[in-house]
């Protein structure tokens, strides 16, 4: 296999009965000490926005993608500088010229570049939509609830083509006007949905045929990987037998360019500082690490999704 793991594909229909309804993920993940991403009312920049202003969302690539993307027709009043409003891509448009001290009162950010926009709630993707794309590619986030980790890994997600985000419906980050203005707009183009329970989803995506792949640190120098699951499972792989539903493919953790990427990928990536919980890790096919050559033994969440999704879209266009 020339140092990459082989698999066969998995067949078989998604059991919808699979209770994700039911929160077992594990541990109490709940995030109860950083409410950054959750419509506290006030924006990164550390402006209070006035009521209402949690969906005016403000800067030059998110209100541009958001007048052609996904929720174009929510948009409403646009209120920019009169140099801003002479931009070419907002002709046509129905602007109001306004000072940059109004704007910065209307989004509640300092960070507005001259313009703003009236936009209706975000409209979330179904989680099922998501599993029902052919050999999708999916990022899936356990609880990261900074608003710009999350914009930014959304940002790297349609930039590779990926076919859709989850997140967890409590206790993380959510789509707000930071998150737009941290992915540059590309949440407006990017399906993203909520899902209540992050394990049970793995196993929907197992069912439906995707390969679940959890990032994880690199264990320290002398230890072995962590395994999560029956020692005998990763010989499978290689065995003439596909893997059966309860299978753990490949416990151990390996290199991040040692899996094969082809068909359905599921990519999962842990919150900030505690990584994937054990029943979410668990519930993965395989865990796979990023080298540390220097000092530091750790990348940021959305510095590692990016190096991890452009290896997979790097083994995807090679084909198989």
């Amino acid at each position: 296999m020339s140092g990459r793991s082989g698999r066969h594909e998995r067949s078989g229909g998604r059991d919808r009965g699979s209770g994700r309804g039911r929160d077992r993920d594990g541990g109490s993940g709940r995030g109860r000490g950083d409410d950054r991403g959750r419509g506290s009312g006030r924006d990164r920049d550390g402006v209070r926005a006035p009521a209402g202003a949690a969906t005016a969302i403000y800067g030059r690539n998110p209100v541009r993608e958001a007048l052609r993307g996904r929720r174009a027709s929510a948009v409403g009043e646009i209120w920019a500088t009169e140099a801003t409003a002479a931009e070419p891509w907002l002709a046509g448009a129905q602007v109001r010229v306004a000072r940059a001290e109004e704007i910065e009162a209307r989004c509640g950010s300092s960070s507005h570049q001259g313009i703003c926009a009236a936009a209706g709630p975000y409209p979330y993707a179904d989680p099922d939509e998501l599993l029902d794309a052919e050999e999708p590619l999916l990022v899936v986030l356990d609880h990261v609830q900074d608003p710009q980790n999350l914009g930014s890994i959304c940002r790297t997600a349609e930039c590779v083509g990926a076919d859709g985000v989850l997140i967890h419906e409590r206790g993380s980050a959510e789509v707000t006007p930071a998150v737009c203005k941290a992915s540059a707009g590309a949440v407006e183009h990017l399906r993203i949905a909520k899902v209540r329970n992050v394990a049970d989803f793995l196993a929907d995506a197992r069912r439906a045929g995707c390969w679940c792949y959890g990032a994880t640190a690199p264990e320290p120098a002398g230890v072995g990987g962590r395994s999560y699951a029956s020692p005998d499972v990763g010989a499978r792989r290689g065995a003439s037998q596909a893997p059966s539903e309860d299978d753990r493919a490949a416990s151990q953790v390996v290199s991040y360019d040692e899996p094969n990427y082809g068909g359905g990928v599921v990519l999962v990536l842990g919150s900030e500082g505690r990584g994937l919980r054990p029943r979410v890790a668990a519930a993965c096919d395989q865990l796979v690490t990023l080298p540390m050559r220097g000092r530091v033994q750790s990348l940021g969440v959305s510095a590692a999704a990016s190096a991890l999704l452009y290896r997979i879209l790097q083994d995807r266009s090679q084909g198989p």
